[in-house]
């Protein structure tokens, strides 16, 4: 809000404001009573529900096209208003021009509901910072396929293979020489183990 930690104490004792404590004495401010109309959305029957799919590269349309089929069956289950957001590009990629226009629907109050197939369809890195958002704007997340619960170090290891896959994906797709060089290198000390 762009106002001083200072200020928010003094309007907290004249009773302007109140604060709920957490158990560690931290003040947390309720954004909606601040500032009413940041938070306000609009009537449920107007807002509609997205589905966002997504696929890394040209190659996956048959996948852009089945996840569109799967979350189109749900949705006339359900019976829900719907709109796809189809996306081309990286899960790390956070400038994708789909992920962009599902972030503003959210921001702006228009989407009610959030539909993906899987987590990663979303973002591999910050999903839980979208989910964030959605809670805060009071949209539903839907994922149909959570899969099971996994352990710690199953996630650790999960979000490590991803990095790796990451990287080793911009390595290889590098069309400079000396990128190919070094995985030419990389290569032959692998064979060579």
């Amino acid at each position: 809000m762009g106002v001083d930690i200072t200020t928010l104490r003094r309007w907290e004792r004249n009773g302007k404001i109140s604060a709920e404590y957490t158990a560690g004495g931290h003040r947390r401010y309720d954004l909606a009573k601040l500032r009413p109309s940041l938070t306000r959305a609009k009537p449920d029957q107007d807002r509609k529900t997205i589905a966002y799919v997504r696929v890394s590269s040209h190659d996956q349309k048959d996948d852009l096209e089945r996840q569109k089929q799967v979350l189109e069956l749900y949705r006339a289950r359900q019976g829900w208003p719907f709109e796809a957001i189809p996306d081309l590009g990286s899960g790390t990629n956070y400038h994708k021009k789909g992920l962009k226009r599902l972030l503003e629907a959210i921001l702006k109050g228009d989407a009610g509901r959030l539909v993906l197939t899987h987590k990663d369809r979303l973002l591999r890195f910050g999903a839980e910072l979208v989910f964030a958002i959605c809670e805060a704007k009071g949209v539903e997340v839907v994922i149909l396929n959570q899969g099971e619960d996994t352990s710690f170090e199953e996630d650790l290891a999960k979000d490590v293979l991803e990095i790796i896959t990451v990287f080793s994906a911009r390595l290889y797709g590098s069309r400079s020489r000396k990128d190919q060089k070094l995985l030419e290198s990389v290569k032959a000390a692998v064979e060579s183990c």
